[in-house]
Protein backbone atom coordinates (compact mmCIF):
# COMPACT_ATOMS: atom_id res chain seq x y z
CA UNK A 1 0.00 0.00 0.00
CA UNK A 2 1.66 3.72 -1.16
CA UNK A 3 1.36 6.43 1.30
CA UNK A 4 -1.11 9.30 -0.13
CA UNK A 5 -0.88 12.62 1.91
CA UNK A 6 -4.75 12.93 0.64
CA UNK A 7 -5.59 9.13 1.66
CA UNK A 8 -4.02 10.34 5.50
CA UNK A 9 -5.89 13.35 5.40
CA UNK A 10 -9.01 12.09 4.66
CA UNK A 11 -8.64 9.39 7.50
CA UNK A 12 -7.62 12.13 10.05
CA UNK A 13 -10.93 13.69 8.97
CA UNK A 14 -12.87 10.46 9.44
CA UNK A 15 -11.44 9.88 12.69
CA UNK A 16 -13.80 11.76 14.70
CA UNK A 17 -16.65 10.25 13.33
CA UNK A 18 -15.41 6.95 13.85
CA UNK A 19 -14.71 7.83 17.30
CA UNK A 20 -18.46 9.65 17.82
CA UNK A 21 -20.07 6.24 16.74
CA UNK A 22 -18.21 4.31 19.29
CA UNK A 23 -18.93 6.54 22.28
CA UNK A 24 -22.26 6.58 21.41
CA UNK A 25 -22.58 2.63 21.45
CA UNK A 26 -20.94 2.62 25.04
CA UNK A 27 -23.68 5.16 26.15
CA UNK A 28 -26.47 3.33 24.92
CA UNK A 29 -26.97 1.34 28.13
CA UNK A 30 -27.67 4.77 29.40
CA UNK A 31 -31.72 6.08 29.09
CA UNK A 32 -33.18 9.90 29.72
CA UNK A 33 -36.57 10.41 30.84
CA UNK A 34 -37.48 14.26 31.03
CA UNK A 35 -34.42 15.06 33.43
CA UNK A 36 -34.25 12.00 34.82
CA UNK A 37 -30.47 9.94 33.09
CA UNK A 38 -31.01 6.21 33.79
CA UNK A 39 -27.66 4.38 33.63
CA UNK A 40 -27.67 1.27 33.21
CA UNK A 41 -30.60 -0.56 35.15
CA UNK A 42 -29.13 -4.65 36.39
CA UNK A 43 -30.34 -7.36 38.57
CA UNK A 44 -28.60 -9.94 40.42
CA UNK A 45 -29.33 -13.68 39.43
CA UNK A 46 -31.97 -15.14 41.83
CA UNK A 47 -31.17 -17.81 44.06
CA UNK A 48 -32.58 -21.22 43.58
CA UNK A 49 -35.79 -21.74 44.97
CA UNK A 50 -36.39 -17.59 45.43
CA UNK A 51 -39.43 -16.25 44.54
CA UNK A 52 -38.06 -12.55 44.66
CA UNK A 53 -34.97 -10.94 43.43
CA UNK A 54 -33.98 -7.39 43.24
CA UNK A 55 -33.31 -4.33 40.63
CA UNK A 56 -30.57 -1.55 40.53
CA UNK A 57 -29.47 0.72 38.90
CA UNK A 58 -25.75 1.89 38.20
CA UNK A 59 -27.02 5.70 38.26
CA UNK A 60 -30.21 7.98 38.20
CA UNK A 61 -29.00 11.59 38.42
CA UNK A 62 -31.49 14.37 38.06
CA UNK A 63 -29.99 16.55 35.20
CA UNK A 64 -32.71 19.23 35.71
CA UNK A 65 -33.71 22.48 38.54
CA UNK A 66 -36.54 20.55 39.63
CA UNK A 67 -37.04 17.76 42.11
CA UNK A 68 -38.94 14.47 40.51
CA UNK A 69 -39.36 10.92 42.59
CA UNK A 70 -39.14 7.59 40.84
CA UNK A 71 -42.54 7.12 42.66
CA UNK A 72 -43.66 3.48 41.06
CA UNK A 73 -42.20 0.54 38.67
CA UNK A 74 -43.60 -2.56 37.21
CA UNK A 75 -42.32 -6.25 35.42
CA UNK A 76 -43.60 -8.64 33.24
CA UNK A 77 -41.18 -10.98 35.11
CA UNK A 78 -42.49 -10.62 39.07
CA UNK A 79 -46.31 -9.81 39.96
CA UNK A 80 -45.40 -6.56 41.70
CA UNK A 81 -42.20 -4.26 41.96
CA UNK A 82 -41.88 -2.47 45.17
CA UNK A 83 -39.19 0.54 45.56
CA UNK A 84 -37.00 -0.48 49.04
CA UNK A 85 -34.94 1.08 51.75
CA UNK A 86 -32.24 -1.35 53.97
CA UNK A 87 -30.88 -0.18 57.23
CA UNK A 88 -29.17 -1.44 59.86
CA UNK A 89 -30.91 -1.24 63.25
CA UNK A 90 -29.59 -0.78 66.60
CA UNK A 91 -28.87 -4.60 67.29
CA UNK A 92 -27.28 -5.02 64.31
CA UNK A 93 -30.09 -6.36 61.70
CA UNK A 94 -30.27 -5.39 58.47
CA UNK A 95 -33.99 -4.64 57.94
CA UNK A 96 -35.86 -3.50 54.90
CA UNK A 97 -38.73 -1.58 54.40
CA UNK A 98 -40.86 -0.71 51.41
CA UNK A 99 -41.37 2.90 50.54
CA UNK A 100 -43.57 5.42 48.43
CA UNK A 101 -41.18 6.79 46.02
CA UNK A 102 -37.32 7.55 45.95
CA UNK A 103 -36.59 11.31 45.72
CA UNK A 104 -34.03 12.87 43.36
CA UNK A 105 -33.11 16.14 44.15
CA UNK A 106 -32.49 18.66 41.54
CA UNK A 107 -28.32 17.69 40.00
CA UNK A 108 -28.41 15.01 42.44
CA UNK A 109 -27.19 11.86 41.46
CA UNK A 110 -27.59 8.23 43.46
CA UNK A 111 -26.16 4.98 42.44
CA UNK A 112 -27.89 1.51 43.73
CA UNK A 113 -26.01 -1.92 44.14
CA UNK A 114 -26.32 -4.87 45.64
CA UNK A 115 -25.79 -4.65 49.66
CA UNK A 116 -26.04 -0.45 49.20
CA UNK A 117 -29.38 1.45 50.81
CA UNK A 118 -31.89 1.53 48.28
CA UNK A 119 -33.00 -1.62 45.64
CA UNK A 120 -36.60 -2.18 43.59
CA UNK A 121 -37.63 -5.27 44.89
CA UNK A 122 -38.87 -7.88 42.41
CA UNK A 123 -41.87 -10.12 44.49
CA UNK A 124 -43.21 -13.02 42.99
CA UNK A 125 -40.84 -14.13 40.14
CA UNK A 126 -42.47 -15.55 37.45
CA UNK A 127 -39.46 -16.60 35.94
CA UNK A 128 -35.77 -17.13 37.63
CA UNK A 129 -33.30 -14.49 36.63
CA UNK A 130 -30.27 -15.96 34.98
CA UNK A 131 -26.99 -14.08 34.40
CA UNK A 132 -26.43 -12.77 30.89
CA UNK A 133 -30.27 -12.73 30.02
CA UNK A 134 -32.30 -9.09 30.31
CA UNK A 135 -35.95 -7.95 30.67
CA UNK A 136 -38.17 -5.03 30.35
CA UNK A 137 -38.83 -2.43 33.72
CA UNK A 138 -41.23 0.64 33.08
CA UNK A 139 -40.32 3.12 35.49
CA UNK A 140 -42.65 5.77 36.63
CA UNK A 141 -41.23 9.41 37.79
CA UNK A 142 -43.35 11.73 39.16
CA UNK A 143 -43.04 14.30 36.80
CA UNK A 144 -40.87 12.86 33.96
CA UNK A 145 -42.99 10.61 33.00
CA UNK A 146 -42.91 6.84 32.13
CA UNK A 147 -40.03 5.07 30.19
CA UNK A 148 -39.67 1.58 29.90
CA UNK A 149 -35.81 0.06 30.61
CA UNK A 150 -33.88 -3.19 29.52
CA UNK A 151 -32.60 -4.51 33.21
CA UNK A 152 -29.35 -7.00 32.33
CA UNK A 153 -28.61 -9.98 34.99
CA UNK A 154 -25.19 -10.00 36.17
CA UNK A 155 -23.40 -11.50 38.71
CA UNK A 156 -23.00 -9.51 41.86
CA UNK A 157 -19.63 -7.51 41.85
CA UNK A 158 -17.51 -6.98 44.90
CA UNK A 159 -19.92 -4.43 46.18
CA UNK A 160 -22.34 -7.14 46.78
CA UNK A 161 -21.82 -7.09 50.86
CA UNK A 162 -18.96 -9.26 51.43
CA UNK A 163 -20.45 -10.06 55.37
CA UNK A 164 -23.74 -12.11 55.27
CA UNK A 165 -26.87 -10.14 55.86
CA UNK A 166 -29.34 -11.21 57.73
CA UNK A 167 -32.65 -9.44 56.81
CA UNK A 168 -35.98 -9.56 58.91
Amino acid sequence: MNFSPARFAMALRAWPLALAALVGLAVAHGLQAGDIAIDHPFATPSLAGSRNGAAYFAGLENTGSVADRLVAASTPVAARVELHTMAVDARGVMRMREIDGIALAPKAKLQMHPGGPMHLMLIDLKVPLKAGSSFPMTLQFERAGTVEVRVAVEPAGPAAGAAPMHMH
